[in-house]
């Protein structure tokens, strides 16, 4: 009984992805989910907190930091689980597979795209939230929504199974989740201040870009 679920959860898997790489192919679709895609990629999420943690005030340092944390975890438990599960990808396994980008990857349970985007996802959307009307409205539903997005990217350009994408995406959540969770052990404990995190969070970038590109220059004497 016990392999008969498991194989009819596995089969649907393959016909779940042949419906969404094969049966729902345009070449609309095409485009947008290979160009899609790319957001998800750890250095994409990286590249976000970075603009957080520099436009973002006192608040985006912090969100940033979280955030970084999350993908950091779910990266990790991602390129375990991929080595020691070490499941194929469906183009080197399955036939007649439209393959739509290049990948080089040959493991592919979990989706690294997928935990990255709603690790990200979870903590920035938790985090901030859009005044409409004199309502505010988390931001967590619209970034998940895109996460999902991403991850339903990486099943029709051929480089993942369903099962990859939702288990990516638990990872990435709980990750995010446990970093909140423990928000205020990560920033106020004497191992992070040691480390220099207090200076990171006072750190003021505009100042020291003025201070690059407008230096103050000493008098000078005639």
């Amino acid at each position: 009984m016990h392999n008969l679920l498991i194989s009819g959860i596995l089969n649907q898997n393959i016909n779940l992805f042949y419906f969404i790489n094969l049966g729902m192919d345009n070449s609309l679709l095409d485009v947008l989910m290979a160009f899609i895609t790319n957001f998800g990629s750890l250095i994409a999420w990286c590249i976000v907190c970075v603009l957080l943690f520099v436009f973002g005030g006192e608040n985006g340092k912090k969100v940033a930091i979280l955030g970084l944390t999350a993908l950091f975890i779910s990266n990790v438990a991602v390129f375990l689980l991929k080595y020691v599960i070490a499941e194929p990808r469906p183009f080197l396994t399955l036939p007649n597979v439209e393959l739509l980008v290049p990948e080089n990857e040959i493991y592919s349970f979990p989706s690294g795209h997928s935990a990255s985007s709603f690790a990200a996802a979870t903590v920035i959307g938790l985090k901030y939230s859009l005044n409409f009307k004199g309502r505010n409205y988390r931001l967590l539903y619209p970034l998940l929504a895109f996460a999902s997005i991403i991850g339903f990217s990486r099943i029709y350009i051929g480089v993942h199974y369903p099962l990859d994408v939702i288990c990516g995406a638990v990872i990435g959540v709980i990750c995010a989740l446990a970093v909140l969770k423990f928000e205020n052990q990560l920033f106020h404990n004497k191992i992070a201040n040691s480390i220099g995190l207090d200076k990171i969070l006072s750190f003021d970038t505009f100042s020291k870009l003025k201070n690059i590109f407008n230096p103050v220059h000493p008098d000078r004497f005639d």
